[in-house]
């Protein structure tokens, strides 16, 4: 299985290295919707490379397109094609039957709250120790596919190749066109 990743790529860090595709941002993390970074770091991850570029454009809802909107830290964002072991497990949030028996409510993982999604990621974490991550539905579209990947299993990822988005690229024509980003 193929997943994607939008972040700041530093072009010449190799592929673990902060800011290579399969960094954890540990340092950096506290305030996503999986975080913990005191007992693990994690990858975001999706199915399909317009769920992880809206997720890098939502803050700019209704603005106009601007090139530096594709720059964090100084740093171009590129898309990352990583590709998934078959070998890796997936706690499934998007299953009725896993959520009944996690004792989970579909209205409790879609939540925006951290203070919720953060202690259950922490116990899925901790249940399921031969998981690599979470798979849970995008906020901006239900049938986007999202995956929280630990870093435990990171060596079960490998990457295709990653690209540098421009303001051409099909995912960042999509995802401005998703939340009304307007061409300068």
């Amino acid at each position: 299985m193929i997943l994607y990743r939008c972040f700041a790529w530093k072009t010449d860090a190799r592929h673990d290295e902060s800011d290579g595709p399969l960094w954890c941002p540990r340092p950096f993390q506290g305030e996503g919707r999986h975080d913990n970074p005191e007992t693990y770091g994690c990858l975001y991850l999706a199915d399909r490379p317009l769920s992880c570029v809206a997720e890098q454009f939502a803050a700019f809802r209704g603005q106009r397109l601007l090139a530096s909107m594709l720059r964090r830290r100084g740093l171009p964002l590129a898309l990352a094609h990583l590709e998934m072991s078959d070998q890796a497990q997936l706690v499934d949030l998007d299953d009725v039957g896993v959520l009944g028996r996690e004792g989970l409510r579909p209205s409790r993982i879609a939540t925006r709250e951290r203070s919720i999604t953060q202690p259950q990621a922490l116990t899925l974490y901790h249940r399921h120790p031969q998981a690599a991550g979470l798979r849970w539905w995008s906020v901006w579209e239900s049938q986007w596919a999202n995956v929280t990947f630990f870093n435990r299993a990171i060596r079960l990822l490998r990457v295709e190749h990653v690209e540098v988005l421009t303001l051409s690229h099909p995912a960042v024509r999509d995802a401005s066109d998703w939340f009304g980003l307007r061409p300068a």
